[in-house]
């Protein structure tokens, strides 16, 4: 049984999306007998389901001749965004210029490699907003007071982004605060996506999501894993209160002053053991610097687990499997007991002039200063000392 539609288009439909017709006028009068069939059919029925996803397809197809996507250059540069024009067709978007709909099938759409902005094709002349990515290249700092507000009358009345007029009483555009910037923005520019503050983290240790701007939104979503936060000089009482954050900075002292046996040990090189940190590089060049992804890991446990583990792994090495590492370790000379002593082992304290080791107790009770350091001070004295007078003799 052939359906009134298809009676209709009669050559126009051979198969589901399959059109032969490709003259745009041919085009426009099949959309209109569809369009009659589909309010004749009785609503409600299979048939005018059929008939209306019919009239879809018909409309993709003239849509496709009207504007052609090949003629669409492949990258676009724009005020610092590199944007490169998207193939997927079923992925459904929104353009972060008008805020609609991104309608894969039909239309084209390009995306920014930099910052991932997304937009139209007919959007990118009308982008007034530079590439964030450019912003974290240049200038990789965090705003660290809480919701630094202004108010709006500080902005005009206007978005801080696009500069439209709003308003609190939403006439003729709903104001809507970043609690990142502090500042208002319109609701083309403020979607209400939720975001981790760095200023409450470090400051309250609070993860809770707050609204944030687009803008701001793709600034700490680029920002979140840079190692940019000096915990100590910002908030040195946070150790007092986050315990996680204590046995994090042991362990990552600990391999600090384990790396030197790594560098000068040909087995842990060609292991390659510190590329286990690879993901977190500044944890084998300092312990004083944290990303934010580091802080939301410590808060979850799962970066004191990975890190526990690396510790166990590389101990491991040094103490146990390579010879080599072994041989490096120390006697506790006050005691001159016990097994061999490494500087990252717990019960152990290191002398801050010639790094000697020694075990914590002895080192503590021992009112004496520290033998190697007695030694070398000797030897420096019997080097320089002068020659007496037999010696001139």
């Amino acid at each position: 049984m052939v359906s009134a539609c298809e009676q209709v288009l009669g050559p126009l439909w051979v198969t589901w999306g399959l059109f032969l017709a490709s003259d745009i006028q041919q085009l426009r009068q099949a959309i209109q007998e569809c369009k009659q069939v589909i309010l004749e059919l009785p609503e409600h029925s299979e048939k005018q389901k059929d008939a209306v996803v019919r009239l879809i397809h018909l409309r993709l197809k003239l849509q496709e001749l009207k504007d052609p996507s090949e003629d669409e250059p492949s990258i676009r540069v724009l005020l610092e965004h590199r944007f490169c024009k998207e193939k997927s067709k079923s992925v459904k978007q929104t353009c972060d210029k008008c805020n609609a709909i991104i309608w894969g099938l039909i239309q084209t759409w390009y995306t920014c490699t930099g910052c991932y902005y997304r937009c139209h094709s007919k959007c990118l002349n009308l982008i007034s907003k530079p590439c964030v990515r450019s912003k974290v290249s240049h200038q990789a700092e965090y705003e660290l007071s809480i919701c630094p507000e202004a108010g709006l009358d500080s902005q005009d009345y206007r978005c801080a982004e696009c500069r439209a007029p709003i308003s609190l009483r939403g006439v003729p555009s709903e104001a809507r605060q970043c609690d990142y910037t502090g500042q208002y923005y319109c609701s083309h520019c403020h979607w209400n996506d939720l975001a981790v503050i760095p200023a409450r983290v470090v400051h309250n240790w609070d993860f809770e999501p707050r609204k944030v701007s687009r803008g701001s939104m793709r600034y700490l979503a680029l920002m979140v894993s840079r190692p940019v936060l000096r915990l100590r000089e910002i908030n040195p009482l946070l150790f007092n209160y986050v315990e996680e954050l204590v046995e994090i900075r042991k362990l990552r002292q600990d391999i600090l002053l384990m790396k030197p046996y790594f560098i000068t040990c040909r087995e842990a090189m060609a292991a390659r053991l510190l590329l286990q940190l690879q993901d977190r590089q500044h944890f084998v060049e300092n312990d004083e610097m944290y990303s934010v992804q580091d802080l939301l890991d410590a808060h979850t446990g799962r970066l004191g687990c990975s890190l526990a583990e690396t510790h166990t792994l590389f101990a491991k090495h040094i103490k146990l499997d390579c010879e080599r590492c072994q041989a490096k370790g120390f006697v506790c000379e006050l005691c001159r007991e016990g097994d061999v002593l490494f500087p990252f082992d717990s019960h152990t304290s290191v002398c801050t002039d010639c790094s000697a080791v020694f075990h914590r107790d002895c080192y503590y009770d021992n009112s004496t200063t520290c033998p190697r350091c007695a030694r070398l001070t000797l030897r420096k004295q019997s080097l320089f000392q002068e020659p007496g007078p037999d010696a001139d003799a």
